[in-house]
């Protein structure tokens, strides 16, 4: 009988019962109000976001003024890289940004925005494991930067980026420093002591909260400029009325990830680590992508050669599997990963490619289920492959 396994954790997670409790009332009549209202109904909304805003601060280890509340990480990305590099403008300092090559698209996006505007983006390149080449670093910062940005932990490999290292050095040059912590916050130990950020994004859908909500710890107000404009909110730094149901969401979702990331860390490894323990052994050309790092311990990127990603998760989703390749589809055709491509991969491996990541909910029947599907799956794509040629 086919079983039904959700293994893209990494994109998004189910939402938690106690998370869903928490914001009922925030949709319903109860606690309906709008924040920003003065009365009894506005004045309840405004508790629940500003609990929120302190459970944020407690997960993170900072101050709950500096915690902003946004739609989700790519706005947070965004909002640190665009709007640092305007803050740096507007005090003289290079209009230039530098984010890491294998970094999520909202953050290459925009670093590109800001040339389109006329600055300059400086793609950092990373070695074969995905670390970002120090030297480069430097150069960049010696050139002058406006922002610097970086992924703690890779969304497609589970490669954690050394942000203590990173973040040294921009504290020595004055750089503003963020780090995207989407995949870090529940993963691995994520405080802000741990970096010296400026700014620091998570979101709420990779840790059990809902989606469309996201919040960036803002350490220095003056080193960011507003993208948006309004009526003030959140001291203006992102207006507008506040989601009030997802951010008491992921209040609640952060204080459980934090509380919980110890078991949850050890629970989610020890299933990775089965899954590619035994598929290195049903599939001897299997390479794990990023294996020789320091990796979070949810996500597992493999490359099987021989065969397209697409189709094998064709066959996988007919068996119940639901994984993620190592790829995106913007313009309609599926192109190769450029995280797997920035870390010295051929296309036609990084072609080949799945992810796959791990919550609190899976178990080794999920992985005993993928060990028993995947190998044939492999066998018949390479079928399809040499009788096309390819």
């Amino acid at each position: 009988m086919t079983q039904s396994v959700y293994l893209d954790n990494a994109a998004t997670t189910p939402i938690r019962p106690e998370v869903l409790e928490a914001m009922m009332p925030y949709l319903t009549a109860d606690k309906f109000g709008n924040p920003s209202s003065a009365h009894t109904h506005g004045r309840a909304a405004k508790a629940g976001v500003e609990g929120a805003r302190r459970q944020v601060a407690t997960a993170l280890g900072c101050d709950a003024r500096e915690v902003i509340f946004t739609s989700g990480g790519t706005e947070c990305d965004n909002l640190a890289i665009l709007g640092g590099a305007f803050a740096a403008r507007a005090a003289g300092r290079p209009f230039r940004v530098a984010v890491t090559s294998t970094d999520h698209k909202a953050m290459l996006a925009a670093a590109h925005a800001v040339e389109h505007l006329g600055g300059e983006a400086i793609v950092l390149p990373v070695d074969r494991q995905g670390a970002a080449d120090l030297e480069a670093v430097d150069a960049a910062l010696a050139k002058g930067i406006g922002v610097l940005g970086t992924m703690w932990v890779n969304n497609e490999t589970g490669v954690i980026q050394d942000v203590a290292a990173l973040g040294a050095r921009c504290a020595a040059a004055g750089t503003p420093f963020h780090v995207d912590a989407v995949q870090a916050l529940g993963k691995i130990q994520c405080r802000m002591g741990d970096t010296t950020a400026t700014f620091l994004a998570v979101s709420g859908h990779k840790i059990g909260g809902p989606k469309g909500i996201g919040a960036l710890v803002v350490k220095n107000r003056e080193a960011l400029e507003s993208l948006l404009h309004g009526g003030g909110q959140q001291w203006g730094i992102r207006p507008g009325t506040e989601n009030v149901p997802g951010i008491v969401g992921l209040g609640r979702a952060a204080e459980l990830a934090v509380a919980e990331v110890g078991t949850t860390s050890a629970h989610v490894a020890s299933l990775r680590d089965e899954l590619e323990r035994c598929l290195r052994e049903r599939i001897p050309d299997l390479v794990v992508n990023g294996a020789d790092a320091v990796r979070a311990p949810h996500v597992s990127n493999v490359t099987i050669p021989g065969t397209d990603s697409s189709t094998l998760l064709m066959h996988l989703d007919l068996d119940g599997i639901a994984c993620s390749a190592a790829s995106a589809c913007s313009t309609g055709a599926a192109e190769p990963s450029h995280v797997l491509i920035a870390m010295g991969l051929a296309h036609d491996l990084a072609a080949s490619s799945l992810r796959f990541s791990f919550g609190k909910q899976n178990t080794k029947a999920d992985v005993a289920w993928v060990v028993e599907i995947l190998p044939e799956a492999v066998s018949r794509a390479r079928q399809v492959a040499g009788a096309l040629g390819r």
